[in-house]
């Protein structure tokens, strides 16, 4: 998912942190969230709206994710409610010129707000930490959920890409949305995350 991906130009030296919000702690993912992160991501639902998660999702995939997002410079959170795992978001750049958010919830975790509140953090992360002016997502086309929560962080729709999902084997129609740091700027009047050094 978020894992052998060019290196941004960066504001200054990136460094491993801790992101909270008023119910989530988001982390870097170890070695010892392996058990957890296999648990929550395998699920079929989950893996069909992941581009580049497969099902079933193994431990040893888990290990694989986590050790790759540790070489890089990649923004990836464990999502955590209560010292809970709950998901994972971050930031992939597969293209230099465009970074892309990336979300997903174990399913008992659905309909809670937490993709939102998770979103809004690593969004704030990104912008406060790369001189990029834009930053990218995408949803499939069968998945409103993923849309509104796209659309509540500021996200305005930019068309309809195909893209090619793992665990489907073929590619899906996936829409994709653009969020500007002005418009970011304008919305920062949401709850505010903060940050802290590990």
């Amino acid at each position: 998912m978020l894992q052998d991906i060019p290196t941004p130009t960066t504001r200054r030296e990136a460094s491993p942190c801790v992101l909270e919000t008023e119910r989530l702690t988001l982390r870097q993912p170890t070695l010892a969230d392996v058990k957890a992160i296999a648990r929550l991501a395998n699920d079929r639902r989950i893996a069909e709206n992941s581009r580049h998660l497969p099902h079933p999702y193994s431990q040893d995939h888990a290990v694989d994710f986590v050790r790759a997002v540790a070489g890089t410079r990649d923004a990836a959170f464990l999502i955590e409610n209560n010292f809970m795992p709950v998901g994972m978001a971050g930031i992939t750049w597969r293209e230099p010129e465009l970074p892309e958010l990336g979300y997903w919830l174990g399913v008992e975790h659905w309909g809670q707000g937490f993709a939102t509140e998770a979103a809004r953090a690593v969004i704030d992360y990104f912008f406060e930490e790369f001189d990029t002016d834009h930053l990218f997502a995408g949803a499939r086309v069968t998945n409103p959920s993923s849309r509104n929560v796209l659309e509540k962080c500021g996200f305005q729709w930019c068309g309809v890409e195909l893209h090619r999902f793992e665990a489907l084997g073929s590619s899906t129609p996936v829409d994709r949305f653009r969020l500007a740091r002005g418009v970011w700027s304008s919305l920062k009047s949401w709850v505010s995350s903060t940050r802290r050094g590990r």
